[in-house]
This record gives C-alpha cells, structure tokens and sequence, in this order.
C-alpha cells in the first residue's frame, strides 16, 4: 500500500468531485478556434545520427500563436505504407534531447514523434524550443508552473497543450503515418498533456500516461511540498491574496477534467510511494476516464514508476489493441 496516500482498495474507489468551471468546454473551443488562425505546417529535415536502421528527421512545426516548436521525427527504415505512430511529450523540465534517446518504439516498428517542451529542456534533458509568448513576462515561482497563472488566457499551459494539439495534427497528415493507429504517452507531464490530447484531438487510437501530472491540483499542493507542485504552494505562500484566482485557473488545465472527455483505450500508471505525483491524484483522473481503461500500479516504486517494466507494458498494449 502506499506510504503516505489512501490504501490501493481505496484509491480504486477515489473519485473526488471535480473542480470544473462551467464553461471549460467554451474556454477550450474558442482556444482551438484562435489557434486555427496560424496554418499548421512543419518541415522534416534529414539528420545523420548514426543509426542505420532508423531514419532521423529535425522537426520544425507551428505550434502556439505559429510559433516554432521542434521534435524528431524517426521512422523504421524500409516501412512499406502508413504505419502505427507514437507520439510522446516529455516530463517537466526536460526537453527533445537527441534521436538516440528515444529508440523503444522505432524499434518495435512504429513512427515515432516526440515534441519538444517550449520553455523547458534545461531541467535533465536539453530542449530546443523558446517559450517567445509575451504572456511568459509575469512574476512567477522559478519553473513553469505559475508562469502567468492569474490568466486562463495567459498560463503556460495553455500554450502547451495548443503546441500537442498541433503536433498530433501535423502528425496525421504525413505520408508514412496511419492516422488511424496514433497513440500519444508520456511520463508525468508528458501523461497530462497526452489526457488533454485524447480529449480534444479527435480520433486517437490510444493513450498510456505515466503517474500522471497536473491532476487535483488542491490535493496534490496540500500532499507534498517537492518540485514542482510546490512552484504553486511557494507561489500562493508569497501572494496571499491570489491562492482563488490561482486555483480558478488551475481548473482549466486539471487533467481530471479532460479525463472524463476522453474515450481512447488507455494504459495509466502509477507509482505507490509517489511524493511528486500522489497517487490519490494519478488515480483521480484514472476513475473519472471516460474510456476503456487499465492501470499498472508499481506498489514500492515513487515518481519513476515502473521505468522499463512500464516500457515492455506499454509495448505489449500496443501489440495487443493494434494486432
């Protein structure tokens, strides 16, 4: 059982009411109509990286407000047709990194994406990606998570779940994709941006988010004080008379709520002794998932889940919903 949050038998019964704005669904259409007035276009640049049996593309595509967002592209030499395609957002604070970082599904046959983080990737692995938005100027806990807080409009988040959104859609229209076999993942906020896609992208295959991020937001900063959930507790510790407004806008980008929307088959995760991401909170979006749903849960193991035993899990699903 877990060594700080509710017991498993619980935790499987753990459905906390959601703290939902009325008009979440508004909020998000109107933010996915503005971002349709930049064109999504991308380009694929052939890199040598010394791995003869994969091909390695720099990406460039228009995320947010246009603006360019990078990733790699890496495709299994001689794929004859479309292909199954994986897509991964990186965890907090870490970024692209190199082709030869990201070799697992390449290597079990499927296109391969992974975007990079705009604004991160000096945390423990380099990213390319500026966060050039002038909405990232407002006083925030160092980090990300308060970046612009006050503002639905203006937080960091915003901007980065628009840059997945246009990711899974430049994805869709390449040649050497099915777009009917896309799956997205991620570990940590990499699973919470891959809920919001399969919430509001349109016919994903599959999601497998891994001790997930960004979900109940209030229970996870009255949890734990370690990086990040605790950019948020610093912050409201500091401006007193802010801690409503935060948690409003919070409300837009707690992942439960996108769960409840999204109906993929889905492979979670969680970690027991997790002191970053409760797994009260991971199983919160868990409980409220709107579709076909599994969770494998790593009793003794915290924020790194189930590291490659997760991996060899995530292929077999794979393996098993797409035949």
């Amino acid at each position: 059982m877990p060594a700080y949050d509710l017991p498993l038998a619980e935790l499987y019964r753990y459905r906390p009411e959601r703290n939902e704005p009325p008009d979440f669904d508004d909020f998000w259409q109107a933010t996915i109509t503005e971002s349709g007035h930049h064109p999504i276009t991308g380009t694929a640049e052939p890199v040598d990286f010394g791995l003869a049996m994969l091909e390695t593309y720099d990406v460039t595509f228009s995320g947010w407000g246009g603006q360019p967002v990078k990733g790699w592209l890496i495709i299994p030499s001689g794929l004859s047709g479309p292909a199954p395609c994986v897509i991964e957002f990186p965890s907090y604070g870490g970024g692209r990194g190199f082709p030869v970082d990201w070799l697992t599904f390449p290597c079990a046959g499927y296109v391969y994406f992974v975007m990079d983080n705009r604004g991160q990737g000096s945390g423990w692995r380099q990213g390319d990606t500026a966060d050039l938005a002038p909405e990232g100027n407002s006083p925030h806990t160092p980090g990300v998570m308060t970046l612009g807080i006050l503002d639905r409009e203006s937080y960091f988040y915003r901007r980065l779940f628009v840059d997945a959104l246009r990711a899974c859609r430049w994805i869709k229209s390449l040649p050497a994709v099915n777009p009917e076999r896309i799956a997205v993942t991620g570990m940590s906020q990499g699973g919470a941006v891959s809920l919001m896609a399969a919430a509001l992208e349109p016919d994903l295959s599959a999601v497998m988010p891994d001790v997930t991020f960004l979900a109940n937001f209030r229970r996870a900063t009255q949890m734990v004080d370690t990086p990040p959930y605790n950019e948020i507790s610093l912050y409201c510790q500091i401006h007193r008379d802010q801690v409503d407004k935060v948690f409003k806008t919070l409300s837009y980008f707690d992942v439960v709520n996108f769960a409840v929307r999204a109906t993929p088959p889905a492979l979670f995760s969680v970690g027991l002794m997790d002191t970053i991401a409760p797994p009260s909170t991971v199983f919160a979006a868990y409980n409220w998932y709107g579709g076909e749903k599994e969770i494998k849960v790593w009793p003794y193991n915290g924020h790194e889940g189930g590291g490659s035993y997760q991996t060899i899990e995530k292929i077999d699903y794979l393996r098993r919903l797409w035949k």
